[in-house]
């Protein structure tokens, strides 16, 4: 996990942490304004961390008008 930058360990702590008060399902744009990053930033690392981190699990789940992704913890 070297390859894991401040920001990609940000998003993890982010989506760890909101996973665990009960969410489940996340938009990039949420995300990032709560991590003072841009939704594309977000919507581009989330398929890469769920190759690299076996913390949480990533799966793009619907598109509407942004995406929407399922994050579980492993």
């Amino acid at each position: 996990m070297s390859d894991i930058t401040d920001d990609d360990q940000r998003i993890l702590t982010y989506l760890r942490d909101s996973v665990s008060a009960g969410e489940s399902y996340f938009r990039s744009k949420h995300i990032a304004k709560a991590l003072g990053l841009s939704s594309k930033q977000v919507g581009a690392r989330l398929p890469y961390l769920d190759e690299k981190t076996d913390e949480v699990e990533i799966e793009k789940w619907g598109r509407s008008r942004s995406t929407t992704w399922k994050v579980t913890l492993s």
